[in-house]
C-alpha cells in the first residue's frame, strides 16, 4: 500500500485526516501529515518531509499531497521528492484524500493521476437542481 503524506499550512492536514477516519469510520493506515508553522525553516521541513516519507514508504512509495503550489509547503515537497519513490500533488481536498484511500493499491503514477482528477471532480458550484436531487427540495 502506498504511504500518504499531506504536508499543509498550520493544521490542515491533520484536520483533514480526521475528516477521512470520520467518514470511513477509522483512520486509515500508513497517512500522516505534516503541518508546517508560519515559523517553520524550510530546511527543517524538508528533513521532516524526507524523513516521514522514510518512515511512510513501504516499498511501494509515498504520495505527498500539499495544499497550495508554490508556498513554503509545496516548496519543500518539490526539493524533496525522490522521483520513483514518491510523487506529488497540489491542491489537497477531503475528495482528493477519498479517492486516494479507495485506490491505494494502484501504481504510485497512476494514483497521483486519481488523486488530481479526485480532487478536481469534487469541485463544484452548488446549483438549486444539484440541492434538490440531495435534499428532495
Amino acid at each position: 500500500m502506498i504511504g500518504v503524506l499531506i504536508v499543509t499550512h498550520g493544521p490542515l492536514g491533520e484536520n483533514l485526516i480526521d475528516a477521512v477516519a470520520h467518514v470511513l469510520g477509522s483512520k486509515p493506515k500508513s497517512i500522516e501529515a505534516l503541518d508546517v508553522s508560519s515559523k517553520a525553516e524550510p530546511g527543517d521541513v524538508e528533513s521532516a518531509i524526507i524523513n516521514r516519507m522514510k518512515a511512510l514508504d513501504n516499498g511501494k512509495g509515498v504520495l505527498v499531497l500539499t495544499d497550495i503550489y508554490g508556498a513554503t509547503p509545496s516548496n519543500c515537497v518539490c526539493r524533496s521528492l525522490e522521483p520513483g519513490h514518491a510523487a506529488g500533488v497540489t491542491g489537497v481536498n477531503l475528495p482528493m484524500l477519498l479517492k486516494i484511500m479507495t485506490y491505494r493499491k494502484l501504481p504510485l503514477g497512476q494514483l497521483a493521476a486519481m488523486a488530481a482528477a479526485g480532487g478536481q471532480e469534487g469541485i463544484s458550484i452548488i446549483s438549486q437542481d444539484m440541492c434538490n436531487a440531495t435534499t428532495g427540495h
